[in-house]
């Protein structure tokens, strides 16, 4: 029985978690369930999967939390330093790491340090810091287990190839709801026409960061990160089909590919079994059913987040910490309805040429770049 500490267990990968841990009940248990604000469904899934601690970061709504919890044995805590201590818990056996943007950070640090294998869905802690966790991580001897779809499909990939020189890997992007469209274009979209992604379903800010095509390029600092890799060998290809979920190449020219229907239970279930994989319940690909696969190069002077991410890695430092909280606050400001959707790789750009570049940061350097770029960029928008 291996037991789960789901960080943000109310967003999409968080439930979809738990749907996983409901379909093997004599494999994986709910230990620890936490989320930023969402009282009524963390209560809703409290009592339901009986965990040991939850654990709201909003403090202000603890006495309700209580209230609607009904096992008494269940411990309740609450604030972000909750979440960073929760996740030491003798009794937890893996972290998923599920919150939203640079929150996710310190948490991961902490269970990391508690020497926790980690179920990586956090992208923005290895864009913010992958310098800091990668060698924290190997410094613990703790595994980085990749949740994004993408990533996993590297990672799946790479078993048993792990003595072979990698030549390039190619990231697949749907192209998000706005593939094809012109700058001029893109100038009219609604916050209603950006979530409609055309593949995934996920939560409003990592739709929105598609649409941008800014988390593709989250993803390729990432991916830096995860598989020691050079910006130049880290290809984005739009693929509409979302049926190839990414591609790796080696030095002799081949090419493996991992395949499947867009459906995020299938790399979260595979992060909590690896090396094992665990029979599923989940839909079944058809060939047939896809007789044409097409790919094609991102239009980086449309989908200009790409090339600002790209930027940001070369530049290295706490460049993809400013990039990263002013896209936070850009994309918060979109969905309020604030700022144009062609507004938020402006705010990014402005704010990384704006904010002191610091080459070699620790900790505290990312947290003060984090804070500084937030403020800059809301006086920005205001």
């Amino acid at each position: 029985m291996k037991k789960i500490a789901i960080l943000g267990s109310t967003g999409s990968i968080g439930t979809q978690t738990l749907e996983i841990i409901s379909e093997h009940k004599d494999k994986f248990q709910a230990e620890v369930l936490t989320a930023n604000n969402n009282i009524d469904l963390l209560a809703e899934q409290a009592n339901k999967f009986n965990p040991n601690v939850v654990v709201i970061a909003n403090e202000d709504r603890y006495h309700e939390l209580v209230d609607k919890i009904d096992n008494p044995d269940i411990k309740v805590y609450a604030g972000s330093k909750a979440i960073a201590d929760v996740v030491s818990m003798s009794t937890v056996d893996i972290v998923l790491t599920a919150m939203v943007g640079f929150s996710g950070l310190e948490p991961t640090i902490g269970a990391i340090k508690a020497k926790k294998p980690i179920a990586l869905a956090n992208k923005e802690t290895l864009v913010v810091a992958g310098d800091l966790i990668t060698r924290l991580a190997a410094e613990n001897s703790v595994p980085i287990l990749p949740v994004d779809s993408e990533h996993s499909a590297i990672f799946q990939c790479l078993t048993g190839e792990w003595n072979n020189k990698i030549e390039k890997i190619y990231l697949t992007a749907s192209g998000g709801p706005f593939r094809g469209y012109s700058e001029q274009m893109l100038k009219g979209v609604t916050k209603e026409d950006a979530l409609k992604h055309p593949n995934w379903d996920m939560g409003s800010k990592i739709t929105i960061d598609s649409a941008t095509m800014m988390n593709k390029g989250l993803e390729a600092i990432e991916a830096k990160w995860l598989f020691n890799l050079a910006p130049e060998q880290i290809e984005i290809i739009v693929h509409p089909q979302s049926i190839v979920h990414s591609i790796v190449q080696f030095e002799d020219g081949s090419m493996k590919a991992q395949m499947g229907l867009p459906d995020m239970r299938v790399p979260i279930q595979y992060s909590l079994t690896y090396p094992d994989r665990f029979k599923s319940s989940f839909k079944r690909f058809n060939f047939l059913d896809y007789p044409t696969l097409s790919f094609h190069k991102p239009d980086q002077e449309v989908f200009k987040c790409i090339k600002l991410a790209y930027y940001a890695m070369q530049k290295g430092g706490n460049m993809p910490c400013i990039m990263n909280a002013a896209n936070e606050i850009a994309v918060e400001a979109f969905l309020n309805e604030e700022i144009k959707f062609t507004d938020i790789p402006e705010l990014i750009g402005n704010s990384m040429d704006n904010i002191q570049f610091i080459q070699k940061p620790d900790l505290e350097d990312y947290i003060k770049t984090d804070k500084e770029t937030r403020e800059y960029t809301k006086k920005k928008i205001s």
